[in-house]
């Protein structure tokens, strides 16, 4: 008898649905076909083990399926249960008039309970655009996919539950989730907020700055002063993610499996803070069954990259495609997938090998050419991409015992949102520009005029602090930012100069 089952394999962060069609005939043997990988073809013994544990047998018949479309490569183990009910089916184990309607995924375990699978909410979008009734899959996941409106969700525990629903009409528990509202109630959940931090009050409102406008920054300073607490608290300022945002960023996280169970929808931005041993094809995505890498982790979010110097090369290198097109295209010989990656860049870096950088009560220091030496670590085109480079002082006793603290995330994020509505209606017009640090040099000669005494003041600025060229459009980007959280129309003097101040690399004689 032949029986079809409806499954789904994720490339990329689309779906695509996987017909199983299972035939049991007279004769010996399990075919399995449709480029299956050895995760699929490992599935006969988990699926034998647990029919018999839940009083089914294996059938020993001539047992063949087909994974169609066949030239397709599936992987993984998510198919067990679509297998298991297709050879129950086939065989007359059960009944299953109605199997057709529904998508069905899940790994089994040997006793046939069910564990999570990956790639639950593109699959779940899948089958809502591709009009299955419903979709049944492990109760671990059941929050995610039962995102998607319009669409049937079952989440079960064994697959005893599944064969009983369609063998002897037992219903299913029916999750509904009401996304909207449980998107909103968790957008003001912070993890981590700016009043912790004690002093640093220049560079809180440097970080501002850079939420505003989405710039790349670089904090430098020594061992403790407090880059990575600082670069932490980022994401809490940042606009609240809209609802295109948080599925967008949900899809990415639900392909490799790293949506929590307990949530359903991310409503927090992500904060990504990969170690400095990581490879290229980690951070910007691949391997010989292509995933996400950590840039498209923190899509929509912050990409943090503690000790910058420390990275290889290389690995920075392969950055500079995505920071400038914000997502990451991987092409194999038969497909090519393409990953979002819109994030923003903070990295942090001691200014010398030894950490301590002009200070003269150091045991420790480094001389110039060693210095020259860690910074060069870092490329030109690179330094390029990062618009704000800030240092950082460690914070003296007497702000650290203050027991007063500092200004809260959510009053911060009120001065960053409105700044980015003002951005939003500015680019309307522009498909790919959002806000100021997308902007070209078509746009920033439009959006960035200067007044005569405001040229001559970065005039004079470039000339007496050697800036390079590249430091040119980059302060005109952050003075429109600066511009635009003061609410003004024009850029003015003062928020060139305070623009001025963000450039540390870019002065020639900074290594002392």
């Amino acid at each position: 008898m032949l029986v079809k089952v409806y499954g789904s394999a994720v490339f990329g962060v689309e779906a695509t649905t996987i017909t199983v069609e299972v035939n049991v005939a007279t004769g010996i043997g399990y075919h399995l076909v449709g480029l299956p990988d050895n995760a699929i073809k490992e599935s006969s013994f988990r699926i034998a083990a647990a029919l018999q544990n839940n009083s089914f047998k294996f059938p020993g018949k001539k047992i063949t399926i087909n994974m169609a479309p066949a030239d397709l490569r599936k992987e993984g183990s998510a198919y067990d249960l679509t297998l298991a009910l297709g050879i129950l089916a086939a065989s007359n184990q059960i009944k299953a008039e109605n199997i057709g309607d529904f998508l069905i995924m899940g790994e089994l375990s040997l006793d046939g309970s069910l564990q999570p699978i990956k790639g639950a909410l593109p699959i779940a979008i899948k089958a809502k655009e591709e009009g299955y009734k419903g979709f049944i899959l492990p109760i671990q996941n059941v929050k995610e996919a039962a995102i998607v409106s319009g669409l049937e969700v079952y989440g079960v525990s064994n697959i005893l539950e599944v064969i009983n629903y369609f063998d002897k009409g037992t219903p299913l528990e029916r999750t509904i989730i009401d996304t909207r509202q449980e998107f909103y109630n968790n957008l003001d959940h912070l993890e981590h907020d700016f009043a912790d931090v004690k002093g640093q009050e220049s560079i809180k409102r440097c970080m501002e700055i850079a939420a505003a406008g989405g710039h790349n920054i670089i904090l430098i300073g020594p061992p403790g002063a407090g880059k990575t607490m600082l670069a932490k608290r980022l994401p809490s300022i940042l606009p609240p993610m809209t609802l295109h945002e948080a599925l967008e960023t949900t899809k990415i996280h639900s392909v490799v499996g790293k949506v929590n169970n307990h949530v359903g929808l991310m409503s927090q931005r992500p904060f990504r803070s990969p170690h400095h041993t990581i490879s290229d094809v980690a951070l910007v995505g691949g391997g010989a069954y292509p995933q996400p890498g950590e840039i498209s982790l923190s899509h929509n979010g912050v990409l943090f990259l503690d000790e910058l110097p420390e990275f290889k090369r290389g690995v920075l290198e392969v950055m500079r495609q995505p920071l400038e097109d914000r997502e990451v295209t991987i092409s194999r010989a038969k497909f090519t997938v393409t990953y979002p990656s819109s994030f923003m860049l903070v990295a942090s870096m001691n200014p010398s090998p030894s950490g301590f950088f002009n200070d003269p009560d150091s045991p420790m220091s480094s001389s110039p050419g060693e210095m020259q030496r860690y910074l060069s670590k870092i490329s030109g085109p690179l330094l390029d991409r990062i618009d704000i480079h800030i240092e950082v002082t460690p914070v003296p006793f007497e702000k650290l015992s203050e027991e007063r603290s500092g200004e809260k995330s959510v009053d911060i994020r009120k001065r960053v949102t409105s700044a980015r509505q003002l951005q939003t209606e500015r680019f309307k017009e522009n498909e790919n520009v959002h806000y100021n640090a997308q902007m070209s040099v078509k746009q920033i000669s439009k959006y960035c005029k200067l007044e005569d005494s405001s040229k001559e003041l970065l005039k004079v600025a470039m000339e007496r602090l050697n800036l390079s060229a590249r430091a040119y459009d980059r302060i005109l980007k952050v003075s429109r930012t600066i511009a635009d959280l003061s609410e003004s129309e024009h850029i003015q003097g003062s928020h060139i100069s305070e623009a001025i101040q963000y450039r540390s690399l870019d002065r020639e004689g900074w290594l002392g």
